[in-house]
């Protein structure tokens, strides 16, 4: 059985912040990173991560700027701004409280 994709579309801006307060990425390399952490758990298409990553830029929370050397293939890195990271404390500490409160519930239904 696969994960629930309504779960994971609340998780995927979370993550993405919390993948770019390491450092700065590009888009193939978040998705690849995602997928290394969770054991391929997590499998982003372009189709779901770069809507996010747009709206995070629209939102100010991340910021993009393309890089790359003359004949190499350019690369737009999304770095983490300031009001990314407080959103990004803020969304952790309340993943917390709400894998918390789940967990309570399922473990006394078992």
């Amino acid at each position: 059985m696969g994960m629930d994709t309504e779960l994971i579309k609340g998780t995927l801006s979370l993550l993405i912040l919390s993948l770019l307060s390491r450092k700065p990425m590009y888009g193939y390399e978040i998705a690849t990173t995602v997928g290394q952490d969770t054991g391929g758990a997590f499998d982003w298409k372009e189709g779901s991560l770069y809507p996010s990553l747009h709206k995070l830029e629209k939102d100010g929370l991340i910021r993009g700027q393309w890089q790359g050397k003359p004949g190499e293939r350019r690369r737009k890195y999304y770095h983490l701004t300031k009001g990314g990271r407080a959103v990004l404390v803020e969304k952790s500490e309340s993943w917390g409280q709400l894998c918390r409160a789940v967990n309570q519930v399922l473990e006394k239904s078992k």
